[in-house]
């Protein structure tokens, strides 16, 4: 099937597409800080660029978009029905630098959680808020 829209269009549209400050990162971060913890963003040293660093705690923060980073099992990552093979690569790849990058931030002794956008859905966010939280606090502990 062909695409709906010209390649102006679909490229315009791409490029709108943010990196970071996504709605799922900005719910991750507003309910970290309401319940007291405080974070570094986006911090260019570590391996992945962590969405949040809280150093305090030893650990970062991957909010990850189920498409772009490939959430297998996940209903809302379908590969795209035209130019698939691209489409395979480019997602896939996306997803072994995230294990290389998850393995060398291990390495270097931090705590890495991964926050999927589909467990910030409505339904699913206060149990995932909540899960991340207990996580952090049994962190702390350590």
């Amino acid at each position: 099937m062909a695409d709906v829209h010209e390649p102006e269009t679909r490229s315009y549209n791409m490029s709108q597409i943010q990196g970071k400050d996504t709605k799922p990162e900005m719910l991750v971060r507003k309910f970290l800080h309401s319940n007291g913890f405080r974070y570094r963003l986006h911090v260019k040293d570590l391996p992945g660029k962590p969405d949040l660093v809280l150093p305090k705690y030893n650990s970062v923060i991957f909010v990850h978009g189920c498409f772009w980073h490939a959430h297998e099992d996940c209903k809302y990552f379908k590969i795209p029905k035209t130019r698939t093979e691209w489409w395979k690569e480019k997602l896939y790849g996306n997803k072994e630098r995230d294990e290389r990058n998850i393995e060398e931030l291990e390495e270097e002794g931090w705590n890495v959680i991964v926050v999927w956008g589909c467990e910030l859905k409505s339904r699913e966010r206060e149990n995932a808020l909540v899960d991340l939280l207990e996580t952090l606090e049994e962190v702390g502990k350590s």
